[in-house]
Protein backbone atom coordinates (compact mmCIF):
# COMPACT_ATOMS: atom_id res chain seq x y z
CA UNK A 1 0.00 0.00 0.00
CA UNK A 2 1.35 3.42 -0.96
CA UNK A 3 1.78 5.84 1.93
CA UNK A 4 1.93 9.64 2.20
CA UNK A 5 3.70 11.23 5.14
CA UNK A 6 3.27 14.96 5.78
CA UNK A 7 6.26 16.32 7.69
CA UNK A 8 5.90 19.99 6.78
CA UNK A 9 6.43 22.51 9.60
CA UNK A 10 8.41 20.25 11.92
CA UNK A 11 5.95 17.41 12.35
CA UNK A 12 6.82 14.36 14.46
CA UNK A 13 9.90 12.86 12.82
CA UNK A 14 9.52 9.60 14.74
CA UNK A 15 6.92 8.76 12.09
CA UNK A 16 9.94 8.15 9.86
CA UNK A 17 10.61 4.89 11.73
CA UNK A 18 7.81 3.25 9.75
CA UNK A 19 9.19 4.65 6.50
CA UNK A 20 12.64 3.39 7.43
CA UNK A 21 11.18 -0.12 7.65
CA UNK A 22 10.14 0.28 4.00
CA UNK A 23 13.77 1.03 3.13
CA UNK A 24 14.98 -1.95 5.21
CA UNK A 25 12.50 -4.20 3.41
CA UNK A 26 13.74 -3.07 0.00
CA UNK A 27 10.91 -0.67 -0.81
CA UNK A 28 11.13 2.69 -2.61
CA UNK A 29 10.65 6.06 -0.89
CA UNK A 30 10.44 9.63 -2.21
CA UNK A 31 11.77 12.17 0.29
CA UNK A 32 13.05 15.76 0.54
CA UNK A 33 16.63 16.97 0.67
CA UNK A 34 18.00 20.50 0.72
CA UNK A 35 18.92 20.28 -2.98
CA UNK A 36 16.05 18.52 -4.77
CA UNK A 37 13.64 15.72 -3.87
CA UNK A 38 15.17 12.25 -3.98
CA UNK A 39 13.89 8.75 -4.66
CA UNK A 40 15.78 6.09 -2.79
CA UNK A 41 16.22 2.47 -1.70
CA UNK A 42 18.49 0.36 0.49
CA UNK A 43 21.90 0.91 -1.10
CA UNK A 44 23.18 -2.51 -0.06
CA UNK A 45 20.41 -4.53 -1.71
CA UNK A 46 20.80 -5.28 -5.41
CA UNK A 47 17.14 -6.13 -6.00
CA UNK A 48 15.99 -2.84 -4.47
CA UNK A 49 18.44 -0.94 -6.67
CA UNK A 50 17.14 -2.77 -9.76
CA UNK A 51 13.62 -1.60 -8.87
CA UNK A 52 14.87 1.97 -8.52
CA UNK A 53 16.39 1.88 -12.01
CA UNK A 54 13.15 0.45 -13.41
CA UNK A 55 10.89 3.02 -11.74
CA UNK A 56 13.09 5.91 -12.85
CA UNK A 57 13.53 4.40 -16.34
CA UNK A 58 17.21 5.09 -15.78
CA UNK A 59 19.86 3.48 -18.00
CA UNK A 60 21.94 0.92 -16.09
CA UNK A 61 25.16 2.58 -17.27
CA UNK A 62 24.36 5.67 -15.17
CA UNK A 63 25.52 5.23 -11.56
CA UNK A 64 23.48 6.27 -8.53
CA UNK A 65 24.95 8.04 -5.50
CA UNK A 66 24.58 7.05 -1.86
CA UNK A 67 23.26 9.22 0.96
CA UNK A 68 24.86 8.68 4.39
CA UNK A 69 24.50 10.28 7.81
CA UNK A 70 27.94 9.82 9.38
CA UNK A 71 31.65 9.32 8.80
CA UNK A 72 31.19 5.77 10.11
CA UNK A 73 28.68 5.04 7.36
CA UNK A 74 31.04 6.51 4.75
CA UNK A 75 33.71 4.10 5.96
CA UNK A 76 31.27 1.20 5.53
CA UNK A 77 30.99 1.82 1.79
CA UNK A 78 34.22 3.60 0.79
CA UNK A 79 37.93 2.85 1.18
CA UNK A 80 41.38 4.39 0.68
CA UNK A 81 40.02 7.85 1.50
CA UNK A 82 42.77 10.44 1.12
CA UNK A 83 43.62 13.40 3.34
CA UNK A 84 42.13 15.82 0.77
CA UNK A 85 38.95 13.75 0.43
CA UNK A 86 38.53 13.74 4.22
CA UNK A 87 39.14 17.49 4.27
CA UNK A 88 36.40 18.06 1.68
CA UNK A 89 34.05 15.83 3.66
CA UNK A 90 34.82 17.71 6.88
CA UNK A 91 34.28 21.09 5.20
CA UNK A 92 31.11 20.41 3.21
CA UNK A 93 29.27 17.51 4.93
CA UNK A 94 26.42 17.70 5.62
CA UNK A 95 25.63 19.78 2.57
CA UNK A 96 25.13 19.95 -1.20
CA UNK A 97 28.35 18.14 -2.17
CA UNK A 98 28.70 14.65 -3.65
CA UNK A 99 32.22 13.25 -3.53
CA UNK A 100 33.38 10.33 -5.65
CA UNK A 101 35.28 7.76 -3.58
CA UNK A 102 36.67 4.26 -4.08
CA UNK A 103 33.94 1.79 -3.18
CA UNK A 104 34.08 -1.23 -0.93
CA UNK A 105 32.81 -4.63 -2.05
CA UNK A 106 29.74 -4.15 0.15
CA UNK A 107 28.36 -1.75 -2.48
CA UNK A 108 26.58 -3.66 -5.27
CA UNK A 109 28.14 -3.13 -8.70
CA UNK A 110 24.75 -2.22 -10.16
CA UNK A 111 24.66 1.02 -8.15
CA UNK A 112 28.03 2.13 -9.58
CA UNK A 113 27.47 0.90 -13.15
CA UNK A 114 30.32 -1.57 -12.52
CA UNK A 115 32.74 1.23 -11.65
CA UNK A 116 35.14 0.92 -8.70
CA UNK A 117 34.01 4.32 -7.40
CA UNK A 118 30.81 5.58 -5.79
CA UNK A 119 29.30 9.00 -5.17
CA UNK A 120 28.70 9.83 -1.49
CA UNK A 121 26.67 12.69 -0.01
CA UNK A 122 25.49 13.62 3.46
CA UNK A 123 22.36 15.75 3.04
CA UNK A 124 21.74 18.86 5.11
CA UNK A 125 18.09 18.01 5.67
CA UNK A 126 16.78 16.66 8.95
CA UNK A 127 14.12 14.46 7.36
CA UNK A 128 16.64 12.79 5.06
CA UNK A 129 19.18 12.35 7.87
CA UNK A 130 16.58 10.88 10.25
CA UNK A 131 15.39 8.48 7.54
CA UNK A 132 18.95 7.22 7.02
CA UNK A 133 19.45 7.03 10.79
CA UNK A 134 16.32 4.94 11.38
CA UNK A 135 17.01 2.70 8.38
CA UNK A 136 20.63 2.30 9.51
CA UNK A 137 21.80 1.77 5.93
CA UNK A 138 23.03 4.14 3.23
CA UNK A 139 20.28 5.04 0.79
CA UNK A 140 20.92 4.80 -2.95
CA UNK A 141 19.31 8.02 -4.14
CA UNK A 142 18.65 9.74 -7.42
CA UNK A 143 16.56 12.82 -8.10
CA UNK A 144 12.83 12.07 -7.92
CA UNK A 145 12.04 12.29 -11.62
CA UNK A 146 11.80 9.96 -14.59
CA UNK A 147 15.23 9.86 -16.24
CA UNK A 148 15.69 12.77 -18.62
CA UNK A 149 13.01 14.94 -17.03
CA UNK A 150 13.75 17.95 -14.78
CA UNK A 151 14.54 17.50 -11.10
CA UNK A 152 11.84 18.72 -8.73
CA UNK A 153 11.94 20.73 -5.53
CA UNK A 154 8.52 19.77 -4.10
CA UNK A 155 6.08 16.87 -4.31
CA UNK A 156 3.86 18.55 -6.88
CA UNK A 157 4.36 16.59 -10.06
CA UNK A 158 6.40 13.87 -8.35
CA UNK A 159 3.30 12.12 -7.02
CA UNK A 160 1.73 12.18 -10.48
CA UNK A 161 4.93 10.84 -12.04
CA UNK A 162 5.41 7.98 -9.56
CA UNK A 163 1.85 7.26 -8.41
CA UNK A 164 1.53 3.53 -7.77
CA UNK A 165 5.26 2.96 -8.38
CA UNK A 166 6.75 3.77 -4.97
CA UNK A 167 5.88 2.72 -1.42
CA UNK A 168 5.91 6.09 0.31
CA UNK A 169 5.96 9.83 -0.41
CA UNK A 170 7.38 12.11 2.30
CA UNK A 171 6.40 15.76 2.06
CA UNK A 172 8.87 18.14 3.69
CA UNK A 173 7.86 21.27 1.78
CA UNK A 174 10.00 22.92 -0.90
CA UNK A 175 13.73 22.16 -1.11
CA UNK A 176 15.81 24.96 0.41
CA UNK A 177 18.50 25.14 -2.30
CA UNK A 178 16.66 23.77 -5.31
CA UNK A 179 19.78 22.87 -7.32
CA UNK A 180 21.40 19.42 -7.56
CA UNK A 181 24.61 18.91 -5.58
CA UNK A 182 28.09 19.77 -6.79
CA UNK A 183 29.96 16.58 -7.72
CA UNK A 184 33.70 16.47 -7.09
CA UNK A 185 36.33 13.79 -7.68
CA UNK A 186 39.92 13.91 -6.52
CA UNK A 187 42.22 12.62 -9.29
CA UNK A 188 45.95 12.35 -8.55
CA UNK A 189 45.59 14.76 -5.66
CA UNK A 190 43.63 17.38 -7.62
CA UNK A 191 39.89 18.03 -7.11
CA UNK A 192 37.84 18.08 -10.33
CA UNK A 193 34.27 19.38 -10.57
CA UNK A 194 32.17 16.83 -12.47
CA UNK A 195 28.88 18.69 -12.02
CA UNK A 196 28.39 22.28 -10.99
CA UNK A 197 26.11 23.05 -8.06
CA UNK A 198 25.78 25.54 -5.24
CA UNK A 199 29.27 24.77 -3.88
CA UNK A 200 31.66 26.59 -6.19
CA UNK A 201 35.00 25.58 -7.67
CA UNK A 202 36.59 28.37 -5.63
CA UNK A 203 35.25 26.87 -2.40
CA UNK A 204 36.62 23.46 -3.36
CA UNK A 205 40.02 24.92 -4.26
CA UNK A 206 40.21 26.79 -0.97
CA UNK A 207 40.16 23.45 0.87
CA UNK A 208 42.71 21.96 -1.55
CA UNK A 209 45.13 24.83 -0.95
CA UNK A 210 45.13 24.15 2.79
CA UNK A 211 46.30 20.55 2.36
Amino acid sequence: MQKYLDLINGADYTKLKETAEIIKNHGIVVFPTETVYGIGVNALNENAIKKLYEVKERPLDKPISLLVNSIEMINQVAKDITKLEYALIEEFFPGPLTIILKKKDSVPNIVTANSDTVGIRMPENEIALKLIDYANVPIATSSANVSGKPSKTNLKGIIKEFDGKVNCFIDGGPSRIGVASTIVQVIEGVPHILRKGSISEEQIKSVWKKI
